[in-house]
């Protein structure tokens, strides 16, 4: 296979979880990008190249792959526990998807294509403040001119954001873990694993892989399960139902499933899980959609993710349905919670 088609697989073959041999030609391209990444790193770290303490406490939310693994419920989870607390969280994001340069303060109301489909998510969903922009350092000073109550920040992704401190950093894995364990482009991985000796936790989003839990060493690792089984309609209008009533209103309908995230077959499994048989209709992660891409369900009922209706609700014509989830985060082996690990950082204590 020529290296022009082997990009169209990249994806796919980087989760095999061997090194197939139509990647070794580009072994030397992961070589400099490891070192170019450790050179980053190091002039951060050394003071080469300057980063930036914002003068509340960062938690940073994000991952080693590329692509989705999970982290928008969790930052989620991590505004609600915080607030619960006593916090007064407030969320940044680079916006990916979105075509804004600019710092750019989200509202419930803003263009997906703008600020991007998480953060307009995080917004609708979490109720605080949200803030997008490419420097995350100048997002951070953004918001808290704006939101001055605020007294921590979550950082939707930029694990390698270095100009921005950080006091707590979660790294989370989906189910497909490190995939082959090599560097771009080779592999998935953006930094090597040791990388993750310097995190606060490992999240895993799915079944936690043998290799990565013994590559943390004694990092506190979490295990977190997405729940949910109610969908709510598209249209939003305050009408719910559950998957018994949904099959036994189909008729002659073909069910349809649509997912733009980083593994759609998470999506798919969660709605198998749930007794439901239908078409499924994977798409990329971010997806910009167009009416032609919905064109398949107009004889039937449409199943979406939360972050692809607040992208595609406008262009639905006929019957569909979203599943909102949520994050459940279950405790450490030794018994230890990642909000209290959390909490104890950010009281200024170790963490036990």
């Amino acid at each position: 296979m020529d290296v022009f088609g082997l990009a169209q697989r990249l994806p796919r073959v980087w989760y095999e979880h061997s090194l197939v041999l139509a990647l070794w030609p580009l072994l030397p391209l992961s070589w400099l990008f490891g070192l170019l990444a450790g050179l980053r790193r190091a002039s951060y770290r050394y003071g080469v190249l300057s980063s930036h303490r914002l003068p509340v406490p960062v938690i940073v939310v994000g991952n080693l792959t590329v692509g989705g693994s999970g982290k928008t419920p969790l930052v989620l989870w991590l505004v609600r526990c915080l607030g619960a607390c006593g916090w007064r969280p407030a969320i940044i994001s680079r916006g990916y998807g979105g075509s804004s340069e600019q710092v750019r303060l989200v509202a419930v109301d803003s263009d997906a294509s703008l600020v991007g489909d998480e953060p307009l998510f995080l917004r609708r969903r979490s109720g605080v403040p949200v803030v997008v922009g490419r420097d995350r350092v100048a997002a951070g000073r953004a918001l808290l001119a704006d939101h001055p109550e605020c007294d921590v920040i979550v950082s939707d992704d930029g694990l390698q954001h270095y100009r921005l401190q950080r006091s707590v950093e979660l790294v989370v894995f989906d189910g497909r873990g490190a995939g082959n364990g090599w560097l771009l482009p080779t592999g998935p991985l953006r930094e090597p694993l040791r990388r993750l000796a310097g995190a606060t936790a490992v999240v895993w989003n799915g079944s936690p892989e043998p290799r990565l839990v013994h590559a943390t060493g004694l990092l506190p690792q979490f295990d977190m399960r997405l729940v949910g089984q109610r969908f709510v309609a598209a249209s939003g209008a305050e009408r719910c139902c559950d998957p018994d009533s949904l099959r036994h209103s189909l008729g002659d309908r073909k069910l349809h499933a649509l997912a733009g995230i980083g593994d759609p077959s998470r999506f798919f499994q969660h709605l198998r899980d749930l007794g439901l048989e239908f078409e499924e209709h994977p798409f990329p992660d971010h997806h910009r959609y167009s009416a032609a891409d919905l064109a398949f369900a107009d004889d039937g009922v449409l199943l979406m993710t939360e972050k692809d209706a607040v992208k595609c609700a406008a262009m639905i014509t006929g019957e569909a349905w979203v599943l909102p989830v949520e994050a459940l985060i279950a405790t450490s082996p030794g018994g230890v919670g990642l909000l209290a690990t959390i909490l104890e950082i950010l009281d200024g204590r170790t963490p036990a």
